[in-house]
């Protein structure tokens, strides 16, 4: 290929890729690719002579796209130089001292304090004009709002989330298509919030790195100095160490020792000239400042053999292409499968089963192909969904029409649905232990359920689950034993427990205390016989008619019912309530909860609502003096409200 036109195509890659990667939080090459591109075209920048306007080489950033208010920096943010060999580090540094400390993975802001109070926060943005957060700043897990200092100080560092608090967001995100790939797309999206009501709940954490102005205090012309002046300002600052060039190779050994070990996002270390004056008499590059130096971690990178293609379903409908191959030893683990994010990833790799792939660790952590020495391209997209078997179709990415992705076009496509598993083994419906929605999403991405009598077979699957990340023996033995127990239940709880929608648990009971407990008589129920019931109108009628009407509903039910037991409680108790209508608040001391007050009272014949009504009998409340909303509306319509003791007697 022509050189200039490989240069131009170089170009549009790289600023497709980082277009996705800083502004769309997607992600459509690896880290090892774009740098693979990157030294390509700066190879033929310097062979030819010529840089593209466009290139990325000379530009800094991307302008970002939000409603937050613009400034433009007083000095140009520029980006760093950057190698993988540490002799480079060596012969940068000659007989100089400098400073090595992590390279942070998250969001460059930049501090301005007047007076000792925090007056401005601005983004790096695009190294020029960055965005104004200075409402979220002041809500970060650790910056000082107040220092010791009066005179004007400005200072950058890195706003980040650690990899702890990243996990533990993500597991609160439910949709699996929804959740961070990684602590910096979090950490951009919680400090560019126009509500920092948001970002507060984020624990985003300001790490400085750098000091730019401080008029007036004396630093010994040395970096070192700065950063310990900082620290006694009370912020945090990047952890460093002092080195020489006969020194820093022990350093860069030492700090990647730490890297499995530290709580925060690097990818991987800076090393700045201590002296100041020399570092700023040396001036920049268009885009480099020449007294600074970026080091990326030299991958470590293993041949291995593709096994196969593992397509991971979501409850969106998204399949991911997973890489299965031979375990290989990476930065002191065992990987044996790693994302291949996309199916446009997927074809530029040009994957076979068998071929000879390089696998590496993108910032040391995460498994990723570098490349694949035997490029088959033999794997096929698969036509059918892997759970459900429905019909897949490749959809350009809304955000990019490069980014190709497989989805499932069955919209009854049970990865679809972990939110009905989820309800079904519900304390109030099958009430079996052990089945997170996490842990349901891996059992449906590895085939192990593919409707809900499944779950009465996992045992079959021992092996599998038992290798699961967070499962084991004990944890296996747990859920087989709860699955077990389940299977006796009340066709009231089992009626919930279907996700019938408007059909909650009180509902469900006064269609069993009406029709009885026969399972196949209560799925040919009509409307008409449902409308017959007090407490039941149009909408729960139709929609429970609806759902035994569905031919693959009462197939699921059907196939649960042959694994099930169905018990009645006999219920002895006089029906001293029957007709009355109470409402429980507040807190309980006899009852375990206000479940159980409620059954307590059902089971007598009685009825629970959730707000105080005029045909309300009873509030049971037992601060019965509060100023309580429910409180208040019973004592305006004259309805007793009585202690829990006071409940108790009537009982008696």
């Amino acid at each position: 290929m022509d050189k200039k036109l490989r240069m131009r195509e170089l170009v549009t890659l790289l600023n497709e890729a980082g277009k996705a990667y800083y502004q769309e939080a997607n992600e459509i090459m690896s880290n090892f690719e774009y740098d693979k591109l990157y030294d390509e075209l700066l190879s033929l920048e310097k062979e030819l002579g010529t840089v593209l306007s466009n290139s990325p080489s000379i530009h800094v950033g991307y302008e970002v796209l939000s409603e937050l208010p613009k400034e433009r920096h007083m000095s140009a943010m520029l980006s760093l130089d950057k190698t993988k060999e540490v002799g480079t580090l060596k012969s940068w540094l000659g007989n100089q001292t400098g400073i090595l400390s992590w390279k942070l993975d998250g969001l460059t802001i930049v501090l301005t304090y007047e007076n000792g109070k925090l007056m401005k926060a601005v983004t790096r943005g695009n190294g020029e004009i960055g965005e104004v957060i200075t409402n979220n700043a002041k809500v970060f897990a650790n910056i000082p709002l107040e220092i010791s200092y009066q005179g004007t100080l400005v200072l950058r560092g890195e706003a980040l989330i650690k990899y702890s608090d990243f996990e533990k967001i993500n597991s609160q995100i439910a949709d699996v298509d929804a959740k961070y790939k990684n602590p910096r797309n979090l950490c951009s999206g919680s400090v560019r919030q126009l509500n920092n009501e948001i970002t507060a709940k984020r624990s985003v954490y300001f790490f400085a790195f750098a000091l730019v102005q401080a008029a007036g205090t004396d630093f010994e012309n040395s970096r070192e100095k700065q950063m310990k002046w900082l620290e006694e300002q009370g912020f945090d600052v990047v952890e460093s160490r002092k080195v020489t060039k006969d020194t820093i190779e022990e350093s860069v050994e030492w700090f990647s020792q730490q890297v499995g070990k530290t709580d925060f996002p690097s990818d991987g270390l800076v090393l700045i000239l201590d002296d100041i004056a020399y570092g700023q008499s040396l001036g920049t590059t268009s885009k480099f400042p020449r007294d600074a130096i970026a080091f990326k971690w030299a991958d470590e990178i293993r041949e291995t053999k593709l096994l196969e293609i593992e397509w991971s379903a979501s409850r969106t409908g998204l399949i991911n292409p997973v890489a299965i191959f031979e375990p290989v030893e990476l930065e002191g683990t065992t990987v044996s499968r790693a994302s291949v994010h996309n199916v446009s990833i997927l074809e530029g790799l040009e994957l076979g089963i068998g071929d000879t792939v390089e696998v590496y660790k993108a910032n040391m952590i995460i498994p990723q192909i570098a490349r694949n020495l035997t490029r088959s391209n033999s794997v096929v997209i698969p036509e059918t969904c892997p759970v459900c078997g429905g019909k897949t179709e490749v959809r350009s990415d809304h955000s990019s029409q490069n980014v190709k992705s497989l989805y499932c076009t069955n919209p009854e496509c049970i990865a679809k649905k972990i939110k009905l598993f989820s309800h079904f083994v519900g304390r109030n419906a099958m009430n079996i232990d052990g089945l997170s929605e996490a842990t349901v999403e891996k059992l449906i991405q590895k085939g192990y359920i593919k409707e809900l009598a499944d779950l009465y077979h996992l045992k079959d699957h021992q092996e599998g689950i038992v290798s699961m990340e967070g499962y084991g023996e004990k944890s296996f033995e747990n859920l087989m034993q709860s699955i077990e127990k389940s299977r006796n239940v009340q066709v009231e709880n089992f009626l919930f427990s279907l996700g019938i929608e408007n059909i909650g648990l009180s509902t469900a009971k006064l269609i069993v205390k009406a029709f009885g407990s026969d399972i196949h008589k209560l799925m040919e129920l009509s409307s008409g016989d449902l409308l017959d019931v007090s407490g039941i109108g149009d909408i729960i009628a139709d929609t429970y008619v609806s759902y035994f009407q569905k031919e693959q509903n009462r197939k699921n039910v059907q196939h649960l019912i042959h694994e099930l037991h169905f018990v009645t409680e006999e219920n002895e108790e006089e029906p001293i309530f029957t007709d009355m209508v109470f409402v429980i608040t507040g807190s309980v001391n006899h009852f375990a909860n206000r479940n159980e007050v409620k059954d307590v009272i059902e089971k007598r014949g009685g009825k629970v609502t959730g707000s105080v009504t005029s045909k309300t009998n009873y509030l049971i409340n037992n601060d019965n003096t509060s100023n309580s909303s429910k409180n208040k509306k019973a004592k305006e319509l004259g309805i007793p409200i009585i202690t829990e003791e006071e409940f108790m007697q009537m009982l008696s």
